[in-house]
């Protein structure tokens, strides 16, 4: 199973993350997310980071040329993409971000090219960072890769792994001190209990 701590604004917070286990960081490029990154803010953090680390792009309803055109300038390995994957060739990494409800079977279908699908708290105000949670058996026995997002802390993490059985799970918010800056110590009891 493999965990991803999405937000990620600083170098500090970064390898914490991975000092205690992150396989994946999330780096969002929606401008009107209070995590937004420039590229060029995203590769200073990147260029610390260990090869085997997932450097994952989160983008809002972006075209596939400026999606991809940031990924490299700030050295992407993996693109969480929000709204439509269509118009990304075969050979690109996409994780395709949905929402939870009974339509998730048919939604992963619209994604043919996804290596993974991140299930995250249906919201009308907030694409993802939430902070709240689902009923995680939704996501339970859909096919291919599923990472489950929302809400999730060190408290409900155990729980929700083992009711949606998941590939990986992402936190954000609720990891927090303040938007974009990550209280540490919630950080690292997260990735003790996620990964115990």
């Amino acid at each position: 199973m493999i965990v991803k701590i999405c937000g990620i604004t600083n170098r500090e917070d970064a390898l914490v993350a991975v000092e205690h286990g992150a396989a994946a960081l999330g780096f969002n490029f929606y401008p009107e997310s209070p995590r937004y990154l420039t590229p060029q803010q995203a590769q200073y953090i990147v260029e610390v980071l260990p090869a085997t680390i997932w450097k994952v792009g989160v983008f809002v309803d972006e075209t596939p040329e400026v999606a991809l055109r940031i990924a490299s300038e700030a050295g992407m390995d993996i693109l969480q993409i929000y709204g439509s994957s269509a118009g990304y060739s075969a050979g690109t990494r996409l994780w395709a971000a949905l929402r939870a409800g009974p339509w998730l079977a048919s939604a992963l279908q619209e994604h043919p090219n996804a290596e993974a699908f991140l299930v995250d708290t249906p919201s009308e105000r907030l694409r993802g960072g939430t902070g709240e949670t689902f009923d995680w058996k939704q996501a339970r026995g859909l096919p291919g890769k599923i990472i489950i997002a929302g809400g999730l802390d060190e408290k409900n993490v155990r729980r929700a792994i083992e009711e949606a059985e998941p590939w990986g799970v992402d936190a954000c918010s609720r990891l927090e001190a303040c938007p974009g800056r990550k209280d540490h110590l919630k950080l690292t009891r997260f990735l003790k209990a996620a990964l115990s």
